[in-house]
């Protein structure tokens, strides 16, 4: 009569107890592919990630391979393959970021009472791609489809953040020869490093007299800057302490928005140990 089998060896030989219907293969195969974010993995770690046996995860593997959504190295092991590329490729193409962004700025602007920008950089200039006014009796002069420098705007300001001083220079100094609000260089790199370190910008009456915003930037899956969001209102409004309050909450919305276009934020780094 046969023994019962170990429980190392039933670990080895069964999976866990799956789900009726195609669904649970697809889930599998889908978290073969999320199990690789973190890089290529070989057949025994992959299988102890999933909890699956490696008969199990070298036939879904497989099955991904022949579609082209994984490639096998021999010592390397599993890697993304073509498909995920082909795939992000045309996601990024086909979203459409006035749309992805338009519920957050319809909140932002109930929250607020204020005026809500969407922007994005058009060479030189901050492109206006929808406005959703306040509820406050305040008159903001912007229009969708305006264009307005990048270094006197918050909207254009958070676009530039990542933007090499050197490149700032210039732009400054094509702004102040247009006829952009004066203002010393040197004050005006030193707000930026902060915003810089903040992840937002301000706009202290430097575009239009006596309104002011607050600005952050939407990242796309790799991190670059693609978009802008900013709330803007009467100074009386928009008091120093007001726009600190504000800070957060533009910039959470703006990463709602970074979010749903793929970005994941940088863990924040441990502290040094005394």
């Amino acid at each position: 009569m046969r023994q019962i089998s170990s429980n190392a060896e039933l670990a080895e030989t069964s999976d866990p107890a799956p789900k009726t219907g195609g669904s649970q293969t697809l889930l599998r195969g889908l978290d073969v592919i999320e199990a690789m974010a973190d890089g290529p993995l070989g057949l025994a770690e992959l299988a102890a990630r999933l909890g699956l046996t490696r008969s199990t995860t070298h036939r879904l593997a497989t099955a991904l391979i022949e579609r082209r959504y994984l490639t096998f190295v021999p010592r390397h092991g599993y890697h993304f393959g073509p498909k995920l590329l082909e795939l992000g490729f045309l996601a990024q193409q086909q979203t459409d970021v006035v749309q992805l962004a338009r519920p957050h700025l319809e909140a932002l602007a109930t929250d607020t009472e204020d005026t809500v920008h969407l922007g994005v950089r058009d060479g030189d200039r901050a492109l206006y791609l929808d406005k959703i006014a306040g509820r406050r009796r305040v008159e903001i002069k912007s229009r969708v489809g305006d264009r307005h420098p990048l270094t006197s705007t918050g909207l254009g300001k958070a676009l530039a953040l990542d933007d090499v001083p050197a490149h700032w220079r210039e732009l400054f100094d094509e702004d102040q020869a247009n006829g952009s609000f004066p203002i010393d260089y040197a004050v005006w790199q030193q707000r930026m490093q902060s915003y810089v370190a903040s992840g937002y910008a301000f706009d202290l009456e430097e575009n239009e007299d006596l309104i002011r915003c607050v600005a952050a930037p939407i990242r796309d899956v790799s991190g670059r800057i693609v978009a802008a969001i900013s709330v803007s209102s009467a100074a009386q409004y928009m008091d120093d302490e007001r726009m600190r309050a504000l800070a957060d909450q533009v910039r959470g919305a703006a990463l709602s928005v970074s979010s749903e276009l793929g970005f994941v934020p940088a863990p924040p780094r441990a502290g040094r140990k005394g």
